[in-house]
């Protein structure tokens, strides 16, 4: 992979790529690097809500035995 950051000094630019990447499809983003911070790296925070399920474990013991068992 092949990244690069510059500023074209005008509308033409020409750019060349390595020896192993000829012949393969290759694919070309162009994109404002300021849109890219912005837009496209941060996501948007959500709100995650997690519920939650009470049981009632007083009394009650593990048996390794019957957990195999089944």
């Amino acid at each position: 992979m092949i990244r690069t950051v510059f500023v074209p000094d005008n509308e033409n630019v020409v750019f060349s790529v390595p020896k192993e990447y000829v012949g393969k499809r290759i694919e070309v983003t162009i994109l404002p690097a300021d849109d890219i911070l912005v837009d496209y790296i941060t996501p948007e925070k959500k709100k995650i809500s997690f519920t939650s399920v009470s049981l009632d474990t007083r009394g009650w013991k593990f048996d390794r035995e019957e957990a195999n068992a089944r």
